[in-house]
């Protein structure tokens, strides 16, 4: 990971996120800031579903000062220079499993970036054949958990010359809120096409609208959101 000054970007972050754990547990700090920053991405270009994550937004920010509103901003501007310094990372996920909040009873493992970059090494033939057919190829990973093995495809198709934002769809869905909110923003961030579902993939694999969250390239790349469900999906992979 990359260092802004004599800090890297994780050590600014943790910093920052201690101020928000003095009245408040890790996890609840964490799940709220991540909460608001997913709200904002998702505000600014999803009108369908303003008024419900506006809602949502407003309820998890009357737990906090403006001085602890301020931190969270700060936390989103780390999160943004972070990937924007190294898009080969999966910035969140690996903050979440070091502070230790991963959640037990889900039995969340976090995927190692180097092994999710192993894993998109080893399909990028199936999608790039995909490409050639159709013009674009559809990914998804039904237990995303940060979305490591996305950002993974994403930068390994970026390396072989692939446009992603242009040319690939990515699925994710997760049945814990805050790991597919942690999808949907680094998702968001790193200009990927696609949305994020919350919910159960083995018992509602197509969650309903309110429970998909759309990535602001959609607004710019919507005819290849439309064309999704005429793809052939390639299942990326699974956090355990």
């Amino acid at each position: 990971m990359k260092k802004a000054g004599k800090k890297s970007y994780a050590q600014q972050f943790q910093e920052v996120f201690k101020n928000l754990c003095r009245t408040r547990s890790p996890l609840r700090a964490w799940s709220d800031s991540i909460t608001m920053i997913a709200c904002t991405i998702s505000n600014s270009v999803d009108k369908e579903m303003f008024d419900q994550r506006e809602q949502l937004y407003l309820h998890t920010i009357q737990k906090y000062s403006k001085d602890e509103l301020n931190d969270v901003a700060h936390l989103f501007a780390i999160i943004v220079n972070a990937l924007e310094d190294d898009p080969e990372q999966d910035f969140l996920g690996t903050l979440y499993s070091t502070l230790g909040l991963t959640n037990k009873q889900l039995c969340q493992v976090f995927t190692s970036y180097h092994i999710a970059e192993l894993m998109a090494r080893l399909v990028h033939e199936k999608y790039t054949a995909a490409i050639n057919k159709k013009g674009f190829a559809a990914v998804a990973d039904p237990c995303c958990g940060a979305g490591v093995m996305l950002i993974a495809t994403a930068n390994v198709a970026r390396k072989n010359d692939v446009n992603y934002q242009s040319r690939m769809f990515f699925y994710a869905q997760d049945i814990d809120f805050t790991a597919a909110m942690m999808t949907y923003i680094q998702l968001s961030l790193l200009g990927c096409v696609g949305y994020v579902g919350v919910g159960n993939t083995l018992t509602n694999p197509r969650p309903s609208r309110e429970n998909l969250w759309y990535m602001p390239m959609n607004m710019i790349q919507g005819k290849l959101l439309k064309t999704f469900f005429q793809a052939d999906v390639i299942i990326e992979g699974s956090e355990g």
